[in-house]
């Protein structure tokens, strides 16, 4: 006997629905991960096939804000393939700075050609931090902005075998910490008037005459965020750019005289104990709205260049235009945009 047609069709009904459930599922599944971080593919440009994963994490200075736009920049401008990560209160998964013991896809380091950092007092599960050790063991390029000088801050009582990336460790071959070990300098102090005094940066005339390229296409840094105190970089490191106290907050205001010039961007090699040696870009400027200036944003652009071995690419004058709306908020603890997802700073 022959079935029916409309039999035969109620029949795969069955079969149908469960199709349509198991991939509305699997995307429901795959929308809530990419709420965790987020990435742009990179288009044309010398950086096709490089990563870049950009961690935000530091409850002053908006890095939530600005590192989104640099990624962009690298994507759209550049080529590079970006990831950016964010600090994430697990309860809602919205990113609250605040927040200092979770930042998901600290595995999207495992095959990243570039880290770029802005942490402060972070305290990650060792699940997380595994990744970061990891790579910089293997030697990979990092450009580590502001705060990233005191990024790790541990408790007194932590087991955990990545405490000697406290600011203060007092661990044999860490002392000082991450920053001391790997950047040069931890927290040491305001050297400018905190949120009354910018940062004017003067370019190293050496490193100009020798037209290193990192700097080139860079003349004009104005940064509101101020001068930090710099006592110890290390014989291997090669100051770039020198800051001076500015007598306002805005470009135009006068330079502070009565205070000395302090290294405000500089490059380093770094070696963690059984690793490989690895390159350092670090800058004491970087907050959201320093990143208006768009020699600074040129400057980082420049670093991630030469970070990855790509020097003779670096342009004369490299491409830095903001991708859409970028309107930061300024620097300050607990003034974060609260109820913010990852999407929102897509």
């Amino acid at each position: 006997m022959t079935t029916p047609y409309y039999c035969s069709k109620l029949r795969t009904l069955p079969n149908l629905l469960l199709v349509f459930v198991f991939a509305l599922s699997y995307t429901l599944a795959e929308a809530q991960e990419e709420k965790l971080m987020l990435h742009f593919e990179g288009q044309d440009g010398p950086g096709k096939g490089k990563k870049i994963v950009l961690i935000s994490g530091d409850d002053e200075y908006r890095s939530e804000e600005g590192l989104p736009m640099l990624a962009k920049i690298l994507s759209t401008h550049h080529g590079f393939s970006t990831t950016v990560l964010f600090p994430i209160n697990p309860e809602n998964q919205e990113v609250v700075p605040n927040h200092n013991s979770n930042i998901p896809g600290m595995e999207a380091l495992e095959d990243a050609d570039l880290a770029i950092i802005l942490l402060r007092f972070r305290e990650l599960p060792d699940e997380q931090m595994k990744y970061f050790d990891d790579y910089l063991r293997a030697g990979k390029p990092l450009i580590a902005l502001r705060t990233s000088t005191h990024a790790f801050n541990y408790s007194k009582d932590s087991q955990s075998p990545y405490a000697k990336y406290h600011w203060q460790s007092k661990v044999p071959g860490w002392e000082k910490g991450f920053g001391r070990k790997i950047l040069g300098e931890t927290w040491v102090a305001h050297h400018g008037n905190h949120g009354k005094e910018g940062t004017r940066a003067m370019m190293d005339g050496l490193q100009v005459a020798n037209k290193n390229p990192i700097l080139n296409g860079v003349t004009d840094i104005w940064a509101a965020s101020d001068v930090y105190t710099v006592t110890h970089l290390g014989d291997d490191a090669t100051v770039l750019i020198h800051g001076a106290s500015t007598s306002g907050m805005n470009p135009d205001a006068p330079i502070n005289w009565e205070k000395s010039l302090m290294p405000v961007a500089w490059t380093k090699s770094y070696n963690l104990e059984g690793g490989k040696k690895g390159r350092v870009f670090a800058s004491t400027m970087g907050a959201s709205v320093d990143l208006m200036s768009e020699d600074l944003r040129r400057l980082i652009i420049n670093a991630a260049y030469w970070g990855l071995d790509m020097e003779p690419l670096i342009p004369e004058e490299a491409v830095v235009e903001i991708v859409g709306n970028y309107q930061p908020t300024m620097f300050g603890f607990d003034n974060f945009r609260k109820g913010m997802k990852v999407t929102d700073f897509e």
